[in-house]
């Protein structure tokens, strides 16, 4: 239903549908005779198709006792079905033809999408339809499917993301969906539900029955025909969709009542570190999309300029981010929701700083509801919509589909994104829900560890919980500091000239526009996307960077310093949508730039300024060492994949560095140092650059002329040119051919049961040719190595075959990690599997080939 208006009544003209400037595609909203609502997308510049099907049922229905079947039911479709029932059909065909699928479940909606190459989408999306028409659900793989569904939640039992979220839908009322467990596992899917007499796949078969229903389904339908004949083959392909007239299930009532407010949660998280997350029930403000209240007040809560709340508490050395904004919403309930990382100090302080926030909210309320500043956060919505860049065609049909039940026709594509109505009253309703009567505080550090008294059930997160007043908050907001809190100054960022560049060169790869002892400039004009942004990526190669975990670790706050002193100035330029960032690179740092180009001569300007006159501010120092510690520290927290991959890395590249000596190095560390590197670490200099989009040559080359005439050639210059030696070429370990090495590694977080094997097998230095065949062994062994090891074996849910390119050494890596086996186990069953696929290359026929060549 259309969120605050009458149903739209579309005629199929696209017309109806507001979509950006620079939009060439061709939508059209059809209804099938089964009342399936589908939006129809004609590209005809896309490689890909795409299709996206939303189902307005999620976890929030399932039942009682059977906790995660909805996410069940979504693993189970993937299948087989009755026209198609090879078990994984689908996915094989999928994969062998260009493409990927995936699915997720949130609280009330399921989401199912593939993306494919254009030329095998019809069979693709006959084998999707018949998810929805007679989908098999066999008895053989429901238990395999279950263990599935409980790899993964093994996967997140030590993730701090998912525990917070779990405790804070524990900490609600008991009778509301909403303080469910969601995902499911093997207690909830099989144990429970087998003691009680219950048959989980029976279950299973009533849900599906009950609730899949075309008229609560949104088909989104992404190709490259014209829209008749796109229509056409969906009407060939889900007319069979049944459709019982299910009504969209609705939870009324919020989540929380009086007992679950003026609440302090203290909770004990895995990783290093403290979080205050604020959260207040406020009206959703998906009935006021236009107006925007939450987003309004997201930004200002969150700005991070001068005068800001973040930046007072920057300041003053206690926090190192701050978020602020609508979340854990739906049609009958939201939260408004402000998220702190604290220091240390912070941690010691956070009376005064939940004091600081309710001062600033009562700033706000003081202030009133500002025209000048929704006009600023309209302009900026309106550029970044208007002139988005195009996203692949998979994320557009599912961000599309995940609109469709809750917008009107008109707003499909735009959403939320486009606040167009000014209306103070309806900004400060929210507002004023934003009070200390109905907070909800949860505090994280483990600082807390031993001083808790309950656990939350699902993922045994450890917690205490004590009731506050409102004379309480009153107090802290009475003996905060005495900081000037202000509203931001307008941006002088927000861009107003989108006029295209009269670009007479229109070549079609980066060309060598510059060279000197300092730079190299490789330029690319915008030849077609038509758009007025820019792209800059400026790569200092400083052979001093990553010499030793010493080096390694000052560069790290070196860079970290940079942005955390750009951030009052920078921080409007990426409110107005461009946004910059500053990294670690393999021989040094790099600086990049990507948005609008009206302004961003001024930003890149600024940032090199900032370089130049770099110095050590010891304050800050301490606060980026802690900040850098803690995130060294959490290294050790890794899930075992992301540690077996990193220390393959360590055996074949050349000047990586354990995380365990680079945090040994950082502890040694003081600010003297850090002022005694960087001049250092700058005095052999060479910048890479590369310029593209909406940009002249003449202003491309003056650019990298500014850096040349800041660091290299003022009368004392910062840099000077590299040696010719020093533009070495990153060198990688070459493995003997035939030679098989066995690295074990403990993992180094004793609380995690997950094991992992990364089976690398390196293969050539970059050469077309080679290139191809080994992309043509993926495409083929892909499929058949998550088939085996992952639905048939079980061996783990994070289960992939991918490609891997080490500094143009060429490789193929297999992933698994698994609750259930060892390594050596896991390396077996690789091997066995290799042996399988040598078979089946040996044995492919020509016919065979030529249709996995074409893919």
């Amino acid at each position: 239903m259309a969120v605050g208006m009458e149903n739209a009544t579309a005629s199929g003209e696209c017309g109806e549908i507001l979509k950006p400037r620079t939009d060439k595609r061709e939508y059209r909203r059809i209804v099938l005779k089964n009342s399936l609502e589908v939006l129809l997308i004609s590209d005809s510049e896309t490689d890909k198709c795409a299709a996206s099907m939303n189902v307005s049922v999620g976890s929030f229905s399932d039942p009682e006792g059977l906790e995660g079947l909805a996410h069940f039911l979504e693993h189970m479709l993937f299948y087989a079905s009755e026209k198609y029932p090879e078990e994984d059909s689908y996915s094989k065909y999928i994969t062998e033809h260009g493409g990927s699928t995936n699915a997720y479940t949130s609280s009330e909606d399921t989401n199912y999408h593939f993306d494919i190459n254009t030329d095998s989408f019809y069979e693709a999306l006959d084998r999707f339809a018949q998810f929805f028409i007679q989908p098999l659900m066999s008895i053989d793989a429901t238990m395999r499917e279950i263990k599935a569904v409980d790899s993964e939640h093994q996967n997140n039992l030590l993730s701090d993301s998912w525990r917070m979220a779990q405790l804070q839908k524990h900490l609600s009322r008991e009778d509301h969906p909403y303080h469910k467990f969601s995902t499911g596992n093997m207690d909830t899917l099989h144990v429970r539900p087998e003691a009680n007499g219950v048959d989980t796949r029976s279950e299973l078969i009533k849900f599906y029955d009950e609730h899949y229903s075309a008229n609560i389904m949104h088909l989104v339908v992404y190709g490259k025909e014209n829209l008749d004949k796109t229509q056409g083959l969906v009407e060939e392909l889900f007319q069979g969709i049944r459709n019982t007239n299910q009504g969209i299930p609705r939870f009324p009532g919020q989540p929380c009542t009086l007992d679950h407010l003026q609440v302090l949660v203290k909770a004990v998280p895995i990783m290093q570190g403290h979080e205050l997350s604020v959260s207040w029930p406020v009206t959703p403000s998906i009935y006021h999309y236009e107006e925007a209240p939450c987003r309004y007040l997201g930004d200002l809560i969150g700005h991070e300029g001068e005068g800001s709340l973040f930046h007072a508490l920057k300041i003053l050395g206690w926090a190192t981010g701050l978020y602020a904004g609508e979340a854990d919403w739906s049609m009958e309930y939201s939260f408004f929701n402000v998220s702190i990382d604290l220091t240390d100090a912070g941690h010691e302080h956070m009376q005064d700083i939940l004091g600081l926030l309710f001062k600033y909210i009562k700033v706000l309320q003081q202030s009133g509801v500002s025209q000048w500043i929704f006009d600023e956060l309209s302009a900026i919505c309106e550029a970044e919509f208007h002139y988005q860049a195009k996203i692949d065609p998979i994320s557009y049909a599912v961000d599309i589909s995940s609109n469709m039940k809750i917008y009107p026709t008109k707003h499909w594509l735009v959403g939320s994104s486009l606040p167009s109505k000014f209306n103070p009253a309806i900004v400060q309703k929210v507002l004023d829900e934003l009070s200390p009567n109905n907070v909800r505080i949860f505090w994280e550090s483990n600082k807390f560890e031993g001083q808790t008294d309950k656990v939350e059930p699902w993922y045994n997160t450890a917690y205490s919980l004590e009731k506050i007043t409102k004379f309480t908050i009153q107090e802290w907001v009475q003996s905060a500091p005495d900081v000037n809190l202000l509203l931001p100054t307008p941006n002088v960022f927000i861009p107003t000239e989108f006029s295209l560049k009269d670009l007479k060169d229109k070549d079609t790869f980066p060309v060598l526009l510059r060279k000197t002892s300092f730079s190299r400039l490789w330029y690319k004009p915008d030849t077609k996307f038509f758009k007025p942004k820019a792209y800059v990526k400026m790569d200092f190669n400083c052979p001093l960077a990553v010499s030793s975990p010493d080096a390694a670790v000052l560069s790290d706050i070196f860079v970290w310093l940079l942005v955390d002193y750009l951030n009052e100035y920078a921080y409007y330029a990426q409110a107005a949508g461009l946004d910059y960032g500053l990294s670690l690179s393999d021989n040094g740092f790099e600086l990049s730039l990507a948005g609008f180009n009206h302004k961003l001569r001024i930003l890149l300007e600024a940032v090199i300024q900032k370089i130049a006159k770099f110095e050590v501010k010891p304050d800050r120092f301490s606060v980026i060492k802690e900040t850098v510690t803690k995130a060294y520290q959490n290294n050790k927290f890794q899930q075992p994949h992301e540690q077996a991959t990193n220390y393959c890395s360590l055996v074949l590249q050349d000047q990586i560095w354990p995380w365990t000596e680079e945090l040994d190095a950082l502890s040694h560390l003081e600010a003297e140092d850090l002022a005694n590197f960087v001049p250092l670490l700058l005095s052999r200099t060479f910048v890479e650059c590369y310029i593209a989009g909406n940009v002249e040559k003449d202003e491309a080359e003056s650019m990298v002329k500014h850096i040349e005439d800041v660091l290299f050639t003022d009368s004392k210059p910062i840099c000077r040119p590299l040696f010719p030696s020093q533009f070495l070429t990153n060198r990688v370990t070459e493995l003997g051919t035939g030679m098989k090495h066995f690295y074990y590694q403990e993992g180094s977080n004793s609380s995690d049961e997950n094991s992992a094997l990364v089976h690398y097998i390196q293969v050539h230095k970059d050469e077309f040719s080679m290139n191809s065949k080994l992309q043509l062994f993926e495409l083929i062994a892909k499929q058949d190595t998550f088939h085996q090891l992952r639905t048939i074996e079980q061996l783990g849910y994070i289960t992939s075959l991918s490609l891997s390119n080490v500094s143009g050494v060429y490789g193929v890596q297999f992933i698994i990690q698994s609750s259930v086996k060892g390594p050596g186990h896991i390396d077996s069953r690789v091997e066995s599997l290799l042996k399988d696929l040598e078979s089946k290359f040996y044995n492919m026929s020509d016919e065979e080939f030529k249709v996995r060549d074409t893919s």
